[in-house]
C-alpha cells in the first residue's frame, strides 16, 4: 500500500535494535482517514471471505480493527494482556512475547466473544516475529473458529514471522513489508507487492 509506505517514509523513525516509531500516526495518535483507507484495502483483500468477526490484541491494533470493523460491517473482540474484576466466565488465554516491550504476557479472550461459529480476520499493527499472531491463531482454534486471513499493517519482512506465519498455511496480507532499515541514513526498503 504505497500511501502507508509514504507515511512511513515520511513520519516514521528507525531506531536501533530493528525499531520503527510510527507512533505520530499508527500506535499512539492515529490517523484515522489512513485507518479507513487501511480497512478498505484489507476488505479488498479478503473479500472472497466470508468473515464475520475481527480480532486483534490489546492496544495498538485496536484502533485498525475497529474501522476495519466498520468497513466488514462485523464485530471485533481484542485480547487484553490483563485481566480485569470486569471480566467473569470462561476464557481463551494464550501467551505472547512482545518484540517492542520485550516481554511476555498472558492474553485472554472470553469465550462468550469467540466460538465455533465465528470465520476470523485477525488484525493486527506490526509483524515482527509472529508471536502475538501464533497467540490470536491458537486463541480461536481453542474457540473452535476459522481463521480465515491475517491483516498486518506493517511486517518487517527481515524477520521471520511474516515467513513463519505463511508457512502455516494461513492467508497473510501485510500493507507494508519492510525489507531493511537504517537507523544511521534512516533509510527503509519496501518489499515489492502486487496491488
Amino acid at each position: 500500500m504505497k500511501l502507508l509506505e509514504e507515511r512511513i517514509r515520511k513520519d516514521g523513525v528507525i531506531k536501533e535494535g530493528n525499531v520503527v516509531k510510527v507512533d505520530s500516526f499508527l500506535n499512539h495518535q492515529m490517523d484515522v482517514e489512513l485507518f479507513l483507507e487501511m480497512a478498505k484495502e484489507f476488505k479488498s483483500k479478503f473479500a472472497s471471505h466470508n468473515i464475520n468477526k475481527i480480532l486483534t490484541i490489546e492496544s495498538s491494533g485496536i484502533g485498525i480493527a475497529a474501522i476495519a470493523g466498520l468497513e466488514f460491517g462485523v464485530p471485533v473482540v481484542f485480547a487484553k494482556k490483563s485481566k480485569s474484576i470486569n471480566i467473569d466466565g470462561d476464557m481463551y488465554t494464550a501467551e505472547v512475547e512482545s518484540f517492542t516491550h520485550k516481554c511476555k504476557n498472558q492474553v485472554i479472550v472470553s469465550k462468550k466473544f469467540l466460538g465455533a461459529d465465528d470465520r476470523v480476520l485477525i488484525i493486527d499493527d506490526f509483524l515482527a516475529n509472529g508471536c502475538a499472531l501464533q497467540g490470536l491463531i491458537s486463541i480461536v482454534n481453542e474457540s473452535g473458529g476459522t481463521v480465515e486471513g491475517i491483516g498486518i499493517a506493517i511486517e518487517k519482512g527481515f524477520q521471520s514471522g511474516g515467513r513463519t506465519i505463511r508457512n502455516l498455511g494461513f492467508h497473510l496480507e501485510s500493507l507494508a513489508i519492510i525489507d531493511s532499515m537504517d537507523a544511521a541514513t534512516q533509510n527503509v526498503e519496501f518489499r515489492q507487492q502486487e496491488d
